[in-house]
């Protein structure tokens, strides 16, 4: 189900409150409908509306059963054996892995020259990628190579980029991988959600901001859950409570 409550943030008090079937079809008939039942419940019109939060389990849902995008991870600076650690292989899920040489030593130094070329050729010869991981050694000490490989697949193919130190400052670089995988798998399915509620809501004449509830109960902004779905993991209604 989709859930709606109408709060009046001053007065801690619900206003109103309705429940709709989820459309997995079509994601914005279920939340208009819900949107629209919690208004009319509370009396309350569209201009009045200050803030839109958005709590979902979408992303948790798609890893637990294995949905979301057909991705590659771009590594640089790894081993075979690194990339076989931390659940690499069950993540990707056969998608490919274009391995290059890079990346930088504890110290934020280049261990090895990025070989931009061979990045570029590798492109050319992957097929239905919805989008792209990208984690280097150590690039939490020195993300160069790592912007300069998203810098390229941004020019090349015009697809989603993650790259690994936007989302975790940990130096085990293939958790790090990891996560970048994950992110880059979800960034569709989040945005289509996330367009699906923006869609509703302006055809209801609601103009106010689109907020979305992390797993650690804080609120990101609509663009920012765009760039990293992986923050919404075990948003819902634990997040909910934790946020409360």
């Amino acid at each position: 189900y989709t859930d709606a409550v109408v709060l009046d943030l001053a007065a801690t008090r619900v206003l109103g409150k309705a429940k709709a079937l989820t459309t997995r079809d079509d994601l914005a008939r279920g939340i208009g409908a819900a949107v629209d039942a919690a208004l009319a419940a509370a009396g309350v019109g569209a201009a009045e509306v200050g803030m839109v939060a958005l709590s979902t389990t979408l992303a948790t849902n798609a890893l637990v059963e294995g949905q979301g995008g057909r991705v590659a991870l771009v590594a640089i600076g790894f081993d075979a054996d690194d990339l076989n650690r931390a659940g690499l292989p069950r993540a990707l899920n056969g998608d490919p892995v274009v391995a290059l040489a890079g990346g930088h030593s504890h110290a934020g130094t280049e261990a090895a020259p990025l070989d931009l070329a061979a990045l570029e050729a590798g492109l050319a010869g992957l097929q239905g990628i919805a989008g792209y991981a990208v984690a280097a050694v150590f690039a939490t000490r020195n993300p160069g190579h790592e912007i300069a490989a998203r810098d390229l697949i941004r020019r090349v193919t015009g697809r989603p980029v993650t790259c690994s130190h936007e989302l975790s400052s940990n130096l085990n670089g293939p958790r790090r991988a990891l996560t970048a995988v994950l992110n880059a798998r979800l960034i569709g399915l989040i945005d289509r959600l996330v367009a699906a509620c923006e869609g509703h809501l302006a055809r209801a004449g609601i103009a106010a901001p689109l907020m979305v509830v992390r797993g650690d109960g804080a609120l990101m902004s609509a663009g920012q859950v765009r760039a990293r779905p992986i923050e919404t993991i075990l948003s819902g209604p634990a997040a909910n409570i934790v946020g409360a």
